[in-house]
């Protein structure tokens, strides 16, 4: 199969289209031929080393962990799909090695869920690790009816699905920081939009709850806006959310969670926004834009 690899670890530069051994199919297992792939910052982050210590790796290293297709196979205990069903999945593994930038990719079942028809599978795959880091981070901090709740970087992948959640959630109100020229993008997403900077706490005020995508100043003034320090999420910083008495979200494989966004997708109560797509030989395009910020939404690879 054609698979996008690195043997060590560097710039964009190490990412090369290969041909690699079809994966394994494990007995609880589902193999998917590939259509789209979607592509995360913690992508670019194993690129360059910077999970090692946290993950055992392998090389040669296929990045990704987001991926929809088409089922082709299922292992003799696997449950729940058949050859032909268009899925999607979150599919990180204990070691980091086999990922999605592929043509097959090989997820366990549990981690698996159908593609909802309105969506593309380009979109499908922009929704896994994103949406469920979105919906963990929300269910952490117990946002739900009446909250007042401040999403960081609201235009981004995780983020502006974090801000529709919160409303399918109950919030009555949702702000999203943002840079100026995603504040209408924001708006359309049912939240107040506001700038980052030193007049964010004057300019928001008290919050019931705060989702941290971004880390540093962001998560700093997120624990003087925040009523009750235990409704501070971050995913950006362990040690400084904790040390703020907040909490910490690595987003989880759930095949039951992501089917619960797909259902959120199909009735259009979930939007998943898709900024760009580039073809499996261009991964290290995508990782450049994606390394250099300001995506709107995600970005995508098609297979």
């Amino acid at each position: 199969m054609k698979a996008v690899v690195l043997h060590r670890f560097g710039g964009p530069e190490v990412l090369a289209l290969e041909h690699l051994p079809e994966p394994v199919l494990g007995p609880d297992y589902v193999l998917i031929a590939a259509s789209a792939a979607g592509v995360n910052p913690v992508d670019w982050k194993i690129r360059e080393g910077y999970l090692v210590g946290r993950f055992p790796h392998h090389t040669p290293l296929i990045p990704g962990w987001d991926v929809a297709g088409v089922v082709t196979a299922v292992g003799p205990a696997a449950t729940g799909f058949a050859v032909g069903d268009e899925v999607m999945a979150y599919a990180r593994k204990d070691t980091i090695e086999h990922g999605t930038y592929a043509e097959l990719v090989c997820v366990v079942d549990r981690a698996v869920a159908g593609k909802p028809a309105a969506l593309s599978f380009a979109q499908a795959a922009a929704l896994p690790l994103a949406g469920l880091t979105a919906l963990q981070a929300l269910e952490a901090v117990g946002v739900g009816k009446g909250d007042t709740v401040l999403v960081h970087a609201a235009a981004g992948g995780v983020g502006h699905l974090a801000v529709q959640l919160a409303r399918t959630l109950g919030a009555d109100e949702v702000i999203g920081t943002a840079s100026p020229r995603n504040h209408d993008f924001v708006r359309s997403l049912g939240a107040t939009p506001v700038a980052y900077g030193d007049r964010l706490v004057a300019e928001v005020g008290a919050v019931d709850a705060v989702v941290d995508t971004v880390g540093g100043q962001a998560l700093a003034q997120s624990a003087c806006l925040v009523r009750d320090p235990a409704r501070l999420v971050s995913i950006t910083d362990a040690q400084a959310v904790l040390r703020h008495g907040g909490r910490y979200v690595f987003v989880r494989p759930d095949g039951a969670g992501l089917a619960r966004l797909g259902e959120l997708a199909e009735t259009g109560a979930l939007r998943i926004e898709v900024q760009q797509e580039f073809p499996l030989a261009a991964a290290a395009d995508a990782h450049r834009l994606i390394q250099d910020g300001h995506v709107r939404g995600k970005l995508v690879l098609t297979v």
